[in-house]
């Protein structure tokens, strides 16, 4: 395809742009050196929070599934331990998630989706499940929001330790 004519819709014809090209395919936008520089970086800091949490995970001999988001909500990295139970890499996901849409942690909002609590309902209102189990915090970085991280497959007390590990890696 991308020895193919497309026309720009003025009778004219221009050549394809490669697929691996960032930015609107009908124009030349793409992101500037800057933001290629900060998408390093967020990769490079969400690398160094897995290692921290799977460090502390592996200190206490539990195998963990573990992922960081970015502020959009979009994976940045992922690990699960050969070891781990399955269901902890969507715990870990979900985790995150939770804690990144609410900005807290996980650990804290508990109690807040009781049957008697204030949002009870809130877990099965989204399309994307949220899940209130200990193990998700947010990110922050000079006041700003700028992801999650959630641990899953230890107890829950344990998948809030070393997300806490992971998040004060970079402090």
């Amino acid at each position: 395809m991308s020895g193919r004519a497309a026309t720009t819709g003025h009778g004219r014809s221009r050549p394809r742009r490669p697929a691996d090209r960032r930015g609107h395919p009908s124009c030349r936008c793409r992101p500037g050196p800057s933001a290629r520089r900060d998408e390093g970086r967020a990769a490079k800091r969400a690398s160094i929070r897995i290692a921290a949490a799977r460090t502390a995970a592996e200190a206490a001999g539990v195998a963990v599934s573990i992922t960081v988001l970015d502020a959009g909500g979009h994976l940045l990295a992922f690990r699960r331990d050969d070891q781990a139970v399955l269901i902890s890499g969507e715990t870990s996901t979900r985790k995150a998630y939770t804690a990144l849409q609410l900005n807290a942690a996980t650990a804290d909002l508990v109690d807040a989706v009781k049957p008697d609590g204030p949002f009870h309902t809130l877990p099965t209102a989204l399309d994307r499940p949220l899940l209130f189990i200990a193990g998700g915090l947010p990110v922050h970085r000079g006041g700003r929001l700028i992801g999650a991280i959630g641990v899953g497959g230890g107890a829950p007390e344990q998948d809030h330790a070393y997300a806490t590990s992971a998040v004060e890696s970079l402090v």
